[in-house]
């Protein structure tokens, strides 16, 4: 089994040595390695942390857009893409996904309902459902929610494509160590 994640994001953070600590190898991806044709990484999972589309906290969002095409075809081939909330008033933050996303940026602390049939429910293993701290909602989407809040707006879509998957969210709170240990290893890793 190989555990293995990208983080794209500006520089190390603590999450990359929150993954690390999971038992997960992760190496920080740059927007100017991600933007480059000649990177190739290899990763079970790469992870798009919170505030990638506010040029308040990282320089991002540009080099997703350059990097679409790479970012599908990681998918398609049976990566893992988990991608969290843009922390930005864009209604383009996440046209950059091979699917359409739309997202509305607003901080809430709230209860939320999870589809435990899935994998991912164990992202919020460990928190208290009842009050969950999210930094927007999702009102335009082309997946499955898989967690929302209380009113049934949803914060946390699947969607299956090729033979990988995506988990977009705006939970703001970590992911849990189980699911990271599960979302980010894999009998293979895909090229990046």
């Amino acid at each position: 089994m190989t555990c293995s994640a990208g983080l794209l994001w500006d520089h190390h953070q603590i999450f990359h040595r929150y993954v690390e600590d999971c038992g997960i190898r992760c190496d920080v991806v740059t927007p100017q390695l991600l933007a480059a044709p000649f990177f190739r990484g290899s990763f079970v999972a790469v992870i798009v942390p919170t505030g990638f589309g506010n040029p308040s906290y990282s320089r991002l969002s540009p080099a997703l857009g350059a990097a679409a095409g790479r970012i599908e075809r990681f998918i398609e081939k049976g990566g893992h893409l988990l991608v969290y909330g843009a922390a930005a008033v864009r209604a383009d933050a996440y046209d950059w996904l091979p699917f359409p996303v739309t997202y509305t940026h607003e901080f809430s602390n709230t209860a939320v309902s999870v589809d435990t049939d899935i994998s991912a429910a164990s992202i919020l293993e460990g928190y208290d459902r009842q009050s969950i701290t999210t930094d927007g909602y999702f009102t335009r989407y082309d997946a499955i929610p898989r967690i929302w809040t209380a009113p049934g707006t949803p914060v946390l879509l699947e969607r299956s494509f090729g033979e990988g998957i995506v988990i977009v969210t705006s939970i703001h709170e970590y992911p849990s160590r189980k699911f990271l240990s599960e979302f980010c290893c894999s009998g293979r890793e895909t090229l990046f």
